[in-house]
Order: structure tokens, then C-alpha cells, then sequence
């Protein structure tokens, strides 16, 4: 606990600059753990955007330091995914001596913890996002069977889609041999809608935005009990072997 400000945990969240969904981590965290953020330049939804969210991220990692945070959110799924997140921790660390956890890596682990290997994927992406993430998730055992989405050109317009958008897409999944979805996108309105969408499709469900909570709660060992937000909550990290 960081004495004198009466709370379990700091997290601190970068996030690109142009979303505006970085409420949502806070939303589902429970009671006493704050996200802290800081705004990393990213205003397009593209692959080149995406490469360019890591170049000078230890300078924006050092202003959360200041804050005097227990843990780092690089909160950005594709980003972090091009950059590889254990050079992005490593990185990370030695400028600020600080841990962190990745969208990336913390959605696979969601995955994994619910035992996801043949996968429905939702985004707002473009399609040569959406094709980077269907290899990376096929090199690491899960396959991609099929991907639905509403394709953005901003994070600004990914944002504003209301969470019904991706209650009523997810319904196209219904029907076909899965093991779950997996809602891949930081930066869209999505958490309150994520319990509707398992109950919906009889399926667990993943976000970027639930998973990056989930195991920053995990790397802190905070077992306060997260409901409302979909049954990933109720799962422990997987071993990774």
C-alpha cells in the first residue's frame, strides 16, 4: 500500500492519445485501486500509428513514475502486440524501475485462463490490423475461425460507437463452433455490455480493456471480487509452462 493516500493500488495507464475510453479500466477495478493516466501520441487506426505508439515511451512511462505508481498499463492492444511486450516491459523498467503489464499479452492470458483456442474476433480495426493479430494469435495455438467488426479510421470514432454496437455485431457469432470472443480494442465502450454478450452466446467473452484490469489485479495480488464485468473475474492467471 502507498502510505497516506488510503487506496490498495496506483496503476498507471498509458493510453493513446486520441481514445477516449480510458475511463473504462477504472470502471471495472474495484474499490481502492486507481488508474493514472498519461497520453501516448496515436490519432489514426492504422499499423503505422500502432508502430509509432512505442518510439518515446519511456518519457510518458517517467511521468506516471512521478505519480508514484505500483504498476504500469501499456494499454493499447495492437501497439503493444508490433512492439512485443516483453522488450516494451523490458524497456520500461529500466527507465523507471517500474513492472508493467501489456493489452497484448494480458488477452492472451485472458484466453488462455478460459481455455480459448478456437476464437471469434470483434474489432473497429482495419483489415491489415486485423490480419497482424489473426497471425500473432495463430503462432501462439489460438485460431482466429472467424472475425466480425466495424471498421474505424480514428480512435476517436472507435470510441463513440455506443457498447449496443458490439452487443449486436457479437450476435454474428452465434451459431459457429467457438470457444469464445475475444473483443480486441482498448478503445471502445464495450465493458458494460461484456456479461449480456457471454449470456447471449452461451460463451466466455475477453476485452482488452477487462483482461488488462484482470491481470494487473492478478500481478498485484488484489483479490478483491470484480462482478458485472464478465466471468473472466472469476479466473486465476494461467502457468505458462
Amino acid at each position: 500500500m502507498n502510505p497516506g493516500i488510503g487506496t490498495l493500488a496506483r496503476i498507471g495507464q498509458l493510453y493513446p492519445s486520441g481514445g477516449i475510453c480510458d475511463h473504462e479500466p477504472q470502471l471495472m477495478a474495484p474499490q481502492g485501486v486507481r488508474f493514472v493516466t498519461t497520453r501516448v501520441p496515436f490519432r489514426q487506426t492504422s499499423l503505422e500509428a500502432d508502430r509509432k505508439f512505442s518510439e518515446d515511451l519511456e518519457f510518458h512511462a517517467q511521468l506516471l513514475a512521478d505519480a508514484s505508481v505500483d504498476l504500469l498499463a501499456i494499454n493499447c492492444t495492437a501497439a503493444t502486440l508490433l512492439a512485443g511486450p516483453q522488450n516494451l516491459r523490458k524497456r520500461l523498467f529500466e527507465a523507471t524501475g517500474l513492472n508493467s503489464v501489456t493489452t497484448i499479452e494480458a488477452v492472451v492470458a485472458g484466453c488462455r485462463a478460459q481455455n480459448m483456442r478456437r476464437i471469434g474476433l470483434l474489432t473497429p480495426y482495419p483489415q491489415e490490423v486485423v490480419e497482424v493479430e489473426r497471425e500473432y494469435f495463430a503462432g501462439l495455438g489460438i485460431e482466429v475461425v472467424t472475425s466480425l467488426g466495424r471498421p474505424c479510421t480514428t480512435p476517436v470514432e472507435q470510441g463513440s460507437l455506443l457498447p449496443q454496437t458490439w452487443l449486436e455485431l457479437a450476435k454474428g457469432f452465434c451459431g459457429i463452433e467457438l470457444d469464445g470472443v475475444l473483443i480486441s480494442c482498448a478503445g471502445i465502450q464495450v465493458c458494460e455490455v461484456l456479461a449480456t454478450i457471454e449470456a447471449q452466446l452461451g460463451l466466455p467473452v475477453v476485452s482488452s480493456n477487462q483482461a488488462l484490469v484482470w491481470m494487473c489485479l492478478q500481478q498485484l495480488r488484489i483479490e478483491s471480487q470484480v462482478q458485472g464485468f464478465g466471468s473472466l473475474f472469476t479466473k486465476s492467471l494461467p502457468v505458462i509452462e
